[in-house]
């Protein structure tokens, strides 16, 4: 698998004037938000909104307008050789963060994760794992070669020498659980949410190498899910922990109002619902249910030009960390 495999990145900076490449996977809520109509108004909304809540979290700044964050969306392609054949797929893509204090022109690095996406993952979500008989319990190995090729990448050179620190992926709390706080309040994260039991999604971050913990910052409505293989409390500064609230917050409130743009917080004992109906709407435009459909579509385009005409290398790179997966 060593030999066999490749990574690069790309950047692409995320503002008012962002528009999709035709390679860009349009699932993620960043492409979402810079299509149509209102794309450009959108994405000032979004922008400002993420700009806002960092200085509301960075205390001690009585202007409010200290600090303004910039995006790069992270793009991940995975190269390889099969056979004779040269081959190229995109793998990944996240947002990288970066915080500018406008008050003494110092650019602090955040920290790589945000938006997550993946095009193998929409082909296990939305494509592999309902064609499953569930009645039998899923596969032990569900989601190994996803996890495979993310901690992969996290060894290879393009990672190291671009970045320091592990990734956090910061995505929504499940409706399907009950979360109740715990004593532990951290200053920035703010209260710590404990869950019921692993879920699929756990479970699947899990073969990434990746553990979950809940908070719920100061000002905010709901606890947010923190996965990382590092240590969230202690291996990242309050600042870039600032950058990684701020921007998955913000888009969580325009994806999921019903949860993340509540009128009132979360209580101790929370059991978040899609059918929430005291919430307030961002004025920004997004369409939740094409989001959905797209990722099927992705999912589709994955096993037509990856899982298929790869299958034996794919089997290959998983059985070289554990069972070979039914893809």
């Amino acid at each position: 698998m060593a030999n066999d495999l490749t990574f690069s990145i790309t950047r692409t900076r995320f503002d008012e004037d962002y528009s999709p490449a035709d390679s860009s996977r349009l699932t993620t809520n960043f492409a979402n938000l810079a299509r149509g109509e209102h794309r450009q108004q959108n994405l000032r909304s979004a922008l400002a909104m993420i700009d806002r809540r960092c200085n509301d979290l960075a205390v001690g700044d009585p202007s409010g307008d200290r600090y303004r964050t910039e995006l790069d969306i992270v793009s991940v392609t995975a190269h390889f050789v099969d056979g004779s054949e040269d081959g190229e797929f995109p793998l990944l893509e996240m947002l990288d963060v970066a915080i500018l204090d406008q008050h003494t022109g110092e650019r602090h690095q955040g920290i790589l994760g945000n938006n997550f996406s993946s095009y193998l993952r929409d082909y296990d979500f939305a494509v592999l794992l309902p064609s499953l008989d569930k009645s039998a319990g899923l596969p032990s190995d569900f989601g190994h070669l996803h996890g495979q090729l993310f901690q992969r990448f996290l060894e290879s050179d393009a990672f190291r020498s671009n970045f320091d620190l592990e990734p956090v992926v910061c995505i929504s709390v499940s409706t399907s659980q009950t979360y109740r706080q715990s004593e532990y309040v951290h200053p920035v994260l703010g209260a710590e949410y404990l869950h019921e039991h692993s879920s699929l999604t756990d479970d699947y971050f899990g073969r990434m190498g990746m553990q979950v913990r809940y908070f719920m910052p100061a000002g905010g409505k709901a606890p947010l899910a923190f996965y990382t293989r590092g240590d969230l409390v202690s291996d990242y500064s309050d600042l870039a922990l600032i950058g990684t609230i701020s921007t998955m917050e913000t888009f969580q409130r325009i994806y999921r109002p019903e949860i993340y743009n509540a009128n009132t917080a979360a209580p101790s004992t929370y059991r978040p619902s899609l059918a929430h109906t005291d919430y307030s709407t961002p004025d920004v435009s997004y369409d939740r249910e094409e989001r959905s459909r797209l990722a099927v579509t992705q999912g589709r385009y994955t096993e037509e030009h990856l899982v298929k005409p790869h299958r034996a290398l794919l089997e290959r790179w998983a059985a070289a960390g554990a069972a070979v997966p039914s893809l």
